[in-house]
């Protein structure tokens, strides 16, 4: 069976058990990072108005998640990974090598035409990054337009990056700006990131 299929089995699973009032909650806050917010948030807001008059009525209760799983539906169908909603990407200045005592790796991630490349491992940056440029080689990617060195750390649903001895200062800064200026771009690039 095709991987897609299997996610889309597991996603209407999931959703078939998940409160509607969640649901409902999980999908305006992943809508609420995206730059198609607009489009969707009358809806949303009349969903919830909805619910909020009618809390106890099944009927109404089944309508509007019938709905919010249409939508779910139809946001995957047009790329859109909804698993993201409840992630954050959190920047957090600069570390050194003592950070790996407080549970932080080392990354290096590019930014391309083509996408975001990343390699973490045991390594100093230099050599990873040497690591990751003949993979993209390999891979003939055209254009790498930023490189970063990183330390970084899961703390739970967040996403920890603070740069490295070897990352510039102004690179850190504008890798900051484009995080929070869409942190759905990096962290679904780097959902594979453990």
């Amino acid at each position: 069976m095709p991987r897609g299929n299997v996610a889309s089995i597991a996603n209407a699973l999931s959703e078939k058990f998940t409160d509607v009032w969640k649901l409902l909650s999980e999908t305006s806050n992943f809508l609420s990072r995206t730059q198609i917010f607009g489009q969707y948030e009358a809806q949303l807001r009349e969903w919830l108005a909805t619910l909020r008059r009618s809390p106890k009525n099944p009927e109404v209760t089944q309508s509007v998640k019938r709905e919010l799983v249409e939508l779910r539906k139809s946001l995957r169908f047009q790329g859109y990974d909804l698993s993201l909603g409840s992630q954050h990407l959190k920047f957090e200045g600069f570390r050194n090598d003592a950070c790996l005592s407080e549970g932080f790796r080392r990354l290096v991630l590019f930014i391309g035409d083509d996408g975001v490349y990343w390699l973490a491992g045991e390594d100093n940056h230099v050599t990873l990054c040497g690591f990751l440029d003949e993979r993209v080689e390999k891979m003939r990617v055209r254009q790498i337009r930023e490189r970063h060195y990183l330390w970084y750390r899961r703390d739970g649903n967040v996403l920890v990056f603070s740069g490295s001895d070897t990352e510039a200062k102004d690179d850190f800064y504008r890798l900051e700006r484009i995080g929070n200026a869409n942190p759905l771009l990096l962290l679904s690039a780097l959902k594979g990131l453990k």
